[in-house]
């Protein structure tokens, strides 16, 4: 809570990503942050779902290749002290851990949402959330509820 509260305060960016049914996550997320988080305040978060633009993303899955739809935007918003957050069921997409790499080269601070064993996401971000279930909808259903309670929490506390 406290990386995203000070990402806020700062002005910074949170970008989010993922595949499958984690993707509608990452953008449901999104859109609690942008919206329900910051209803009726003047200062509002920074948010993006890379996963919410199918034109740039199929842009680069045709000319380039699936495993880059996402590390191809951070290179044009990406900055240090911005966030990134990989929601993965399995913790081995290959484009959210391709764009988590390059998140933690440039300097910015990283998170994964994974199940099952955490898998390489775990690994390499720098802050993990690893629901410890071998069942893919359980564990996205998971990930709804913690984004859910992350929105609630930071909510309130923006309302003191």
């Amino acid at each position: 809570m406290k990386l995203l509260f000070d990402t806020y305060e700062k002005g910074d960016y949170v970008f989010t990503m993922g595949n499958g049914g984690s993707g509608p996550t990452a953008s449901h997320f999104t859109c609690d942050m942008n919206k329900s988080v910051c209803c009726g305040l003047q200062k509002r978060f920074r948010v993006i779902c890379l996963n919410d633009n199918i034109p740039i993303m199929l842009a680069y899955a045709n000319d380039s290749s699936y495993e880059d739809i996402f590390i191809e935007q951070l290179k044009n918003f990406l900055k240090p002290r911005d966030v990134v957050i990989g929601f993965s069921g399995s913790g081995n997409s290959k484009n959210v851990i391709k764009a988590i790499n390059y998140a933690n080269e440039i300097g910015a601070t990283t998170m994964g949402f994974t199940g099952f064993d955490g898998g390489q996401l775990t690994k390499i971000a720098k802050i993990s959330v690893v629901v410890p279930v071998n069942d893919m909808q359980k564990v996205e259903d998971i990930h709804l509820i913690l984004t859910h309670m992350i929105m609630q929490i930071l909510y309130k506390k923006l309302r003191g």
